[in-house]
């Protein structure tokens, strides 16, 4: 990603009409597609893009990952569904959520692919492509352990063998499922879902599978199948906790300070005086809170550390509570010169990823992601 001379502001009036900025690299987005393809070459590596593509912008990533060579792509909703036909038109789209009643219309005109996780919803769809006499692909998730969506395995094959030739009325085009603890490499319900879904592959011949997310394609071949499904991975989250990240970072947020003051030892700062100094300290107040989706929980107390920001090179912690528009900083130990009204601080880069900020808050990086920038001025690299 590039970057920039801590504290150095953009130029652009947009920019400086917000409190933080967003960078995303959209040829990241990419390159980390690419890495993960790439641990499994004798696969189709597809993209998740739901949740605005993880927080990120699916006007963003869908056209980096269209040029990239991406050609299977997965949303929650059939309208994250619309909106990405919109930017992928030749791509095969898959709805996670299943068959919502009185979607079956929607999806079909869009060519969208329902990911059918009942024997209702089997139904429903069927029914509707028999009427419409389309082919009507569609996925069909099992269940081997979520207990979340999904058919059980026992209905799965039980459906398989109703009929001495199965029909199923319309054209399957993937059985998948979802690991539970694919962050945990030597958790053993790994190993349980990977062999219950080989198994249940046998009940679907021909079909093409797909279990690994992210973490998942870290967990070795057996576990790879026909489809990889990256998400949290291509935004530069971590697939492998255990160990570094092997992604490239995809965001950058920066804001603003908005003042500067000295306080003495024993002065308080925040809601409820929760952090106290304990020397002659220097604060920053910065133009962001939980607003703008930066965690609540990344604050600090005399009892807990909390976020870290970085001014002018050198890690600075947040001071109390964090409010719903301002955060405030101890930079005592930051250059002095570069603390100043307007400078920027960097909240996420290279050194402090979604991760790390997600320790702090005692959450998953997925969560703050998909939050972070809600008010700020985005920019768009790498396109």
């Amino acid at each position: 990603m590039n970057r920039r001379p801590p504290g150095d502001a953009p130029a652009g009036a947009s920019d400086h009409a917000s409190g933080a900025i967003l960078t995303i690299d959209a040829e990241a987005i990419a390159t980390n597609w690419r890495r993960i393809g790439a641990r499994a070459p004798s696969c189709e590596c597809a993209a998740v893009l739901k949740a605005d593509a993880y927080g990120t912008g699916l006007e963003v990533a869908a056209p980096a990952l269209v040029a990239a060579g991406c050609r299977t792509m997965f949303v929650a909703l059939p309208s994250e569904g619309v909106a990405l036909r919109a930017l992928a038109p030749e791509a095969d789209i898959y709805v996670l959520n299943g068959l919502l009643p009185g979607t079956a219309a929607t999806l079909a005109r869009h060519r969208l692919r329902p990911v059918l996780g009942s024997l209702d919803e089997i139904a429903e769809w069927a029914a509707f492509v028999a009427a419409e006499r389309i082919a009507g692909e569609a996925a069909v998730h099992v269940d081997t352990g979520m207990n979340r969506l999904g058919l059980t395995a026992r209905d799965a094959v039980e459906w398989t063998r109703r009929d001495k030739v199965f029909r199923p009325g319309f054209a399957i085009s993937l059985l998948m499922s979802h690991l539970v603890a694919s962050e945990t490499p030597d958790n053993l319900v790994n190993e349980r879902q990977i062999e219950i879904f080989a198994a249940l592959r046998q009940s679907f011949p021909g079909v093409p599978g797909s279990l690994a997310n992210s973490s998942g394609v870290f967990l070795g071949s057996r576990a790879h199948h026909d489809l990889l499904r990256p998400g949290y991975a291509l935004y530069g989250g971590n697939p492998t906790p255990w160990e570094r990240n092997p992604m490239v970072p995809v965001v950058r947020l920066e804001a603003r300070i908005l003042q500067v003051r000295e306080v003495g030892p024993g002065e308080t700062v925040g809601y409820h005086g929760r952090w106290t100094a304990r020397r002659p300290s220097r604060l920053a107040t910065v133009a962001l809170g939980y607003a703008d989706g930066f965690p609540g929980n990344a604050s600090s107390s005399d009892m807990r550390s909390g976020a870290e920001a970085i001014v002018a090179g050198v890690r600075c912690p947040v001071a109390g509570r964090i409010s719903m528009d301002m955060l405030v900083l101890d930079v005592t130990d930051a250059p002095t010169a570069a603390v100043r009204r307007g400078a920027l601080v960097s909240i996420l880069d290279h050194e402090i990823t979604v991760d790390d900020l997600a320790a702090r808050a005692g959450t998953i990086g997925y969560e703050v992601l998909t939050q972070l920038g809600r008010r700020a001025h985005r920019r768009v690299i790498g396109r």
